[in-house]
């Protein structure tokens, strides 16, 4: 078979989607259901149309593109990514893994393949946390990890619910129907750019992925006492930013602590009541987030940071409110998998070598229903969730190279 991938069509859409967003270029900028949003998924599903796929929808936005095989009723083979992005993202995060599973589709019609098993292109609802506050809820809802509570309890930080969005977006339906049934996919595989320097670095055209990092979010909420910011004397002060200073420093001793390269964390939201320089702060809220492929350690290092955190507002005389918002487990790809993937390197002449994910993905949630694994491409200095994320043409057409390679196989 002569696999062929269209590089200059596959790097002209990904530019054309970049476009679609509700900041101007170079930045991108898609939250889930808003209007830049929408336009990107009317975007894809033309294309998908274009390619002949049957196009369906779920209540909650997941969208499925199916090429269906000769023997339609075994499980299909997938492949799919998001286009969700954050407020100042890039063009490659999810997209390449989007329109890179398309093409790879596309090429494999073009070589005259025809698959055994369907092939299903999969474009998640809101990979990202932005408007929810929680990533991945369309994969959590589809592998179950996720019940249709929650499209009552999801809020924006305008109020609305879940389903009050995805029904003003157009999406009806019950969220009880967006659970997938175990083993409804023979596998599943995902392309996306590495978000780390590893393969650039080393010169290699792809990284299969060994296993992804499980994600937990730790809520800490902080009351102290404000007052005017000459009157009140530094020994009578219970000022709640200096202890969130505090505990952000402790998160980073409970990193570091582990010994392991594998365990991060980060304090990534610090919001400070009254926000005024000449006010002592009264009320802090903190987000932080903590990641390692082993779960044990993961759940060691959170539970140092909350005994830090209360120490810390015990010896402030502060309040101090805590709550785990979610504290995924740590995910295996699948070893077949893997090997599929190595197997379709070597027979594309594509450099290659076994990594892990740092970052959560679509896949991890993926990976309670099916077998799963990640083909990583190389992005210019690791960089991404900014403009300036970068991956060239041609590491881009050879991950979707390898992914076709690995989809004919899995789906022969």
């Amino acid at each position: 078979m002569n696999l062929q991938i269209d590089g200059d069509r596959l790097y002209r859409e990904l530019h054309d989607l970049g476009a679609i967003s509700s900041e101007p270029a170079p930045v991108v900028t898609r939250v889930v259901f808003s209007e830049a949003d929408m336009r990107a998924r009317r975007f894809i599903k033309t294309l998908c149309a274009e390619a002949k796929l049957a196009v369906r929808e779920d209540p909650v936005g997941n969208t499925f593109a199916r090429w269906p095989g000769s023997e339609p009723e075994l499980p299909p083979t997938a492949t799919g990514s998001h286009i969700d992005a954050i407020p100042n993202a890039g063009l490659f995060d999810g997209c390449a893994g989007v329109l890179g599973g398309l093409e790879a589709i596309r090429a494999l019609r073009r070589a005259g393949f025809r698959p055994r098993r369907s092939i299903e292109l999969v474009v998640f609802t809101s990979e990202e946390p932005t408007r929810f506050g929680i990533g991945c809820f369309g994969s959590r809802m589809m592998a179950g990890a996720m019940g249709p509570t929650a499209g009552d309890m999801l809020r924006d930080a305008e109020g609305k619910s879940l389903d009050e969005a995805r029904r003003a977006a157009g999406f009806r339906g019950e969220l009880s129907e967006v659970r997938l049934q175990k083993d409804c996919y023979s596998a599943f595989l995902e392309l996306h750019i590495e978000q780390g320097p590893l393969l650039e670095q080393k010169g290699l055209d792809i990284g299969v992925v060994s296993a992804i990092a499980g994600p937990a979010t730790l809520r800490i909420e902080i009351q102290g006492e404000g007052g005017h910011a000459g009157a009140v004397l530094m020994p009578q002060r219970r000022d709640a930013f200096l202890a969130a200073a505090e505990i952000a420093l402790a998160v980073e001793a409970a990193a570091k602590g582990t010994g392991a390269p594998d365990t991060v964390a980060t304090t990534g939201i610090c919001d400070i009541f009254p926000r005024a320089v000449n006010s002592i702060p009264s009320r802090v809220r903190m987000e932080i987030d903590v990641r390692d492929i082993d779960g044990t350690r993961r759940d060691g290092a959170i539970a140092q940071i909350e005994q830090a955190a209360d120490a810390i507002a015990s010896r402030r005389r502060l309040v101090l409110r805590r709550e785990i918002l979610n504290a995924d487990p740590p995910a295996q790809s699948d070893a077949g998998l893997i090997a599929a993937v190595e197997r379709a390197c070597e027979a594309q002449n594509l450099t290659h070598e076994r990594m892990i994910s740092r970052a959560y993905h679509d896949s991890l949630f993926m990976s309670l229903i099916a077998p799963v694994a990640m083909i990583f491409i190389p992005c210019r200095g690791g960089v991404s969730h900014r403009p300036d994320e970068y991956s060239s043409p041609e590491a881009v057409a050879k991950g979707a190279l390898a992914l076709a390679e690995t989809l004919a196989a899995l789906s022969s």
